[in-house]
């Protein structure tokens, strides 16, 4: 790891940027430029270059169908393994629409504008954008990010994930040594999205447990007329 910020890691930061967005065709016929890249620029250890190349070729060489399933499966159906950064921040909570709006004001002020349908706090949206910044500043943006980066990087390698390497490679990047944390137990996907039993009870709704009192609503029916 780089005692002091390297001359330059603009290549190496799109390139992890790609290696964490979905892994398309694109991604599949340029794989062997990116490792290429990775090796020129010289921005990571060798180690660590090794590691990314070797994930780059299985990107590159694996079956598409398996790559993506296990993309899928793994950012977008993991919850400590999210690689929108504010989700292990805000959650679902209303601090999370300021603090997107703030890091569109970040990226509108250096002139960078998202396509439609991309999110701020996307990981590989935050990488590009570190990209296009001179080499000291990108290190200061990516260690304001660690924190949740070595988050997900703990995540990962608890899954014996190879994606790992490229988290630890983002911290490598932002001036940090990639150690993991603990990191909490998820709960299996079908138990986190279970719906409610019909007759479980939801007591604000009118539905209680057996054995609790039900509320009662008593509403004016408007729709009879007057009583002789």
């Amino acid at each position: 790891m780089f005692a002091t910020t390297p001359p330059t890691m603009r290549l190496s930061l799109r390139v992890l940027a790609r290696m964490l967005a979905y892994p398309d065709a694109a991604l599949r016929a340029h794989h062997g430029e990116m490792s290429r890249a990775l090796q020129v620029e010289g921005a990571l250890g060798p180690a660590r270059t090794a590691e990314l190349q070797a994930l780059l070729l299985r990107l590159g060489t694996a079956p598409a169908l398996k790559v993506e399933t296990d993309y899928v499966e793994l950012f977008d159906r993991g919850r400590s393994t999210a690689l929108h950064l504010f989700e292990h921040v805000h959650g679902d909570s209303r601090e999370r629409g300021p603090a997107m709006i703030d890091l569109l004001q970040t990226f509108e002020q250096a002139g960078l504008y998202l396509a439609p349908g991309e999110m701020p706090d996307h990981l590989p949206v935050l990488l590009e954008f570190a990209s296009t910044q001179p080499a000291a500043e990108a290190r200061d943006f990516l260690a304001e990010l660690s924190h949740i980066v070595c988050v997900i990087f703990s995540a990962l390698l608890k899954r014996q994930s190879p994606y790992a390497s490229v988290l630890a490679a983002v911290l490598e990047l932002a001036g940090e040594k990639a150690e993991p944390v603990p990191v909490a137990d998820e709960p299996p996907m079908d138990e986190s999205w279970a719906e409610p039993e019909v007759f479980g009870g939801c007591s604000t709704e009118g539905q209680a447990r057996p054995g609790q009192p039900r509320p009662i609503r008593i509403v004016k029916n408007t729709s009879l007329g007057a009583q002789p």
